[in-house]
């Protein structure tokens, strides 16, 4: 595919994303707390995830290895971490859940198996086509270590409020309950602002169309689930604490 012609996909894909912000402050996603049985047939949450997730890393691995150009800082620092968060994504974190039995609509798996081939595709594709070559300098170096370096930060920032959630649920209460710990004493979602710390770093990575595009879908995606969170917990909890927003500190 001609550069140019990927690039104006991946400027429509960016439009779409945008699009998808908009209506998703309006149409909350139907799943975990806010998830309605009335969605029609409904998977195991655990199997749900697995299926979901699991194109993202398998169709940017096959892209990806097409480079000939194993020896490219950028595309080796991308292809890592891209490989390592998928692999906790799609393989470790479903296992880790602690939901009874609890279920998740399988009309939504659809549309997230599409976004993440996708999106799978995009970022693959770039890196075996289009990465830049090298340039073995102080100011690149120093570039893809700091994109490393959020990276790794939004990850952690993610698995430890996860954990902290999934703690929550320790023998037999299944429930829902105030979260505290962490960020959480700014925000209602700080695992979703770690994973938009996550994707922030990896476009400091490549500098790239697509991972720009992933980053714009990310908060299109979990800016307006944080704030769908954080009003069912202002509803749900009368003495929910009143300064928390809802993913930004301070701000949103």
């Amino acid at each position: 595919m001609a550069h140019d012609i990927f690039n104006l996909i991946c400027w429509i894909w960016i439009g779409i994303g945008v699009i998808t912000f908009i209506v998703l402050l309006k149409i909350p996603q139907p799943y975990g707390r806010h998830s309605n049985t009335n969605r029609g047939p409904m998977i195991n949450n655990r199997h749900g995830w697995l299926i979901m997730e699991l194109p993202a890393l398998l169709v940017f691995v096959y892209f990806a290895q097409l480079t000939t150009n194993w020896l490219n800082l950028t595309l080796l620092t991308a292809f890592a971490l891209w490989v390592w968060h998928y692999f906790n994504r799609a393989i470790i974190y479903p296992f880790r859940l602690k939901t009874k039995g609890k279920k998740m609509p399988v009309v939504i798996m659809g549309p997230t198996i599409f976004f993440n081939l996708v999106n799978g595709f995009f970022n693959g594709y770039w890196l075996a086509r289009f990465v830049p070559e090298d340039k073995i300098d102080f100011n690149t170096d120093l570039r893809i270590f700091i994109g490393a370096v959020v990276f790794l930060a939004g990850f952690i920032i993610n698995q430890y409020h996860d954990t902290l959630l999934i703690n929550l649920r320790k023998g037999e209460n299944t429930g829902y309950k105030i979260p505290y710990g962490g960020l959480f004493r700014f925000v209602s979602c700080p695992n979703f602002l770690g994973e938009i710390i996550t994707w922030l770093g990896f476009f400091i990575v490549t500098l790239s169309l697509p991972a720009l595009a992933f980053l714009i879908w990310t908060l299109a995606n979990l800016v307006p689930r944080a704030l769908g969170h954080h009003k069912w917990y202002r509803n749900e909890f009368a003495d929910y604490p009143a300064k928390r927003k809802a993913v930004l500190p301070f701000l949103v």
